[in-house]
């Protein structure tokens, strides 16, 4: 059987509702998965530091009975010294999938090229499918269902809003993406998402006026306004986004049970305020767990 690969949340567009469903029962489980993994290992090479990812793949991997090892891609011959085709032969030898966390969308491809087992994404710069997967498991697990629901995703379109765009898409739920104009999400991820939300009988939307996109919002979504390795001055982009901030006023004109999301490290005072960040429609942390469990699914999907 080819194997399969998770680099772009359209690898597994056709499993997507059923890897949130099968996180959710996996998080119901937790602590008797009888490991379904076992004599498995995951290499996690990481380009970029991360607190969520690194943790959740780790524990994620060992709660299902197999085995992560961290490679901080610096300490690799990989890209000097040795080519990125053979370091993804060689570690399929090695190992049963990798877990990459990349600057350059484009390594992260030649890495799923050559790699002869499943390559998950951990980010890359166009596109976060695990933290997208995970937020339709706090999605569903907060709102029951994703038919009629609106999320309104405000900042910077980054990687994280173009998963995002997908993940809405496939899952049939409206989704706008509230941005500047010169801070759009992917235009073509833009334009697949909305032919795939079509095709479910959902929207996607593109905004630059949060009053108006925010109003009866089920989801208020945001994102830090400077991603990791952007060297956009904080001056700069503070006066960019400032009009993009979710705060006490943005969140009056979504619906009353209106849930706040944010997939951290958050900025409070900028992209959201303290208030709303810590206040008590905010599910920031159960998305934050729901990372875990996202990834138990997908690990389990792929490797077992």
């Amino acid at each position: 059987m080819a194997k399969r690969d998770l680099i772009s949340v359209l690898d597994m567009k056709d499993e997507w509702p059923d890897l949130v469903d099968l996180a959710i029962e996996l998080k119901k489980e937790r602590g008797n998965h009888n490991a379904p993994l076992k004599g498995k290992t995951l290499i996690m090479m990481f380009e970029k530091p991360s607190t969520r990812t690194r943790i959740s793949f780790d524990v994620a991997i060992t709660e299902l009975g197999g085995h992560a090892l961290y490679i901080d891609v610096s300490k690799m011959q990989m890209g000097h010294g040795e080519t990125v085709e053979d370091t993804a032969k060689v570690m399929s030898r090695f190992v049963h999938g990798i877990m990459y966390r990349a600057y350059d969308y484009k390594m992260m491809d030649k890495i799923g090229e050559y790699a002869t087992i499943p390559v998950i994404s951990g980010l890359d710069n166009l596109e976060h499918p695990c933290q997208a997967l995970a937020d339709m498991v706090t999605i569903k697990e907060k709102k029951g269902s994703f038919r009629g629901k609106k999320l309104v995703y405000l900042g910077d379109g980054n990687n994280v809003c173009n998963s995002l765009l997908y993940s809405s898409a496939i899952m049939g739920l409206d989704m706008i993406a509230c941005c500047p104009a010169t801070r759009m999400p992917n235009a073509e991820i833009m334009l697949g998402a909305a032919r795939i939300a079509d095709a479910n009988g959902s929207k996607i939307i593109a905004s630059h006026d949060p009053m108006e996109a925010c109003k009866d919002a089920d989801i208020l979504y945001t994102d830090t306004w400077i991603s990791m390795g952007d060297d956009t001055p904080e001056d700069k982009a503070v006066k960019l986004f400032k009009m993009y901030q979710i705060n006490s006023e943005l969140l009056e004109i979504a619906k009353k049970d209106c849930i706040v999301m944010h997939c951290l490290p958050a900025h409070r005072g900028h992209e959201i305020t303290a208030e709303v960040m810590d206040g008590p429609q905010s599910v920031v942390f159960d998305q934050a767990e729901n990372r875990l469990h996202a990834q138990k699914a997908v690990l389990y999907a792929l490797l077992k």
